[in-house]
């Protein structure tokens, strides 16, 4: 799904001519970047696009994947979630894939919350940890399934020698508010959730466990409204997230689906 661009078109052109005298050169030169400021402001601006995904070389690189609604929740809301069960491990597949194509050598981590893909795959009679662990197959990397959001901290703590092996990128693709990442929304609970991590969990990542080149991205919704300032607060590290809804999609990594809202840290 694409979302639908608005350009506004301005309907008047104005031209500003100066009288020429001793500050003519300089009016006129006032008067162009006038022109270019407001051609600038009309111009269309696209909320599709995320910003570039920074690459280390070196370090280890850490994608968190949380899990999926179910439909016995889902399915007496107008717009349900998580349709498709691949939501968020398409997303991160496709970021994989993006991370090996860049840096092929590269040491990369998958934390999946396991709970919510056994409970899906039992409501669709399929065997998605299979098909989970043929991602981890195809590409390489290596797959920790996780039952409790504080295996995620001690992971990020301790999953590594810190002091030898520094995170180089840490990204999240899940449900999400402001304040906190949910991993198992609508999977337990009609609309809320058991499994999640606060932002008042992140004084409980040590500081020095990251590259001083680090790149952080929540792919989730409304992250950039509260949560990265926290995070950079407790970690040092900015956190790129949006200041509204993303929306997932199928070959494509998420995009911001909220009008006017942007990609902050």
């Amino acid at each position: 799904m694409r979302l639908p661009m608005f350009h506004p078109q301005p309907r008047f052109l104005f031209v500003i001519r100066p009288k020429l005298g001793i500050f003519g050169a300089a009016m006129r030169s006032i008067c162009l970047f006038l022109v270019a400021c407001f051609l600038f402001c009309a111009a269309p601006v696209s909320v599709r696009a995320a910003d570039p995904q920074p690459t280390a070389q070196s370090g280890e690189f850490v994608i968190l994947t949380g899990g999926v609604s179910l439909w016995i929740w889902e399915k007496w809301k107008a717009a349900p979630h998580d349709n498709w069960w691949m939501n968020f491990v398409r997303a991160s597949r496709l970021r994989i894939e993006q991370i090996r194509q860049q840096t092929p050598d590269a040491q990369i981590t998958w934390l999946v919350y396991r709970p919510a893909y056994l409970t899906r795959g039992k409501q669709d009679n399929k065997d998605y940890i299979a098909l989970i662990e043929s991602v981890r197959d195809a590409f390489h990397v290596k797959l920790v399934f996780f039952d409790r959001p504080s295996e995620v901290i001690s992971y990020l703590n301790n999953g590594q020698p810190r002091d030898k092996v520094k995170i180089a990128d840490f990204e999240y693709f899940g449900h999400s508010n402001k304040a906190c990442w949910m991993f198992d929304y609508s999977n337990n609970i009609d609309s809320a959730s058991k499994a999640w991590l606060h932002q008042d969990d992140m004084a409980k990542i040590n500081r020095g466990i990251f590259s001083r080149d680090a790149w952080v991205k929540s792919w989730s919704c409304h992250t950039g409204e509260s949560m990265s300032q926290v995070f950079r607060k407790c970690t040092g590290v900015a956190m790129t997230g949006a200041t509204g809804k993303t929306q997932y999609m199928d070959d494509e990594l998420p995009i911001i689906s909220t009008p006017g809202a942007r990609w902050v840290h």
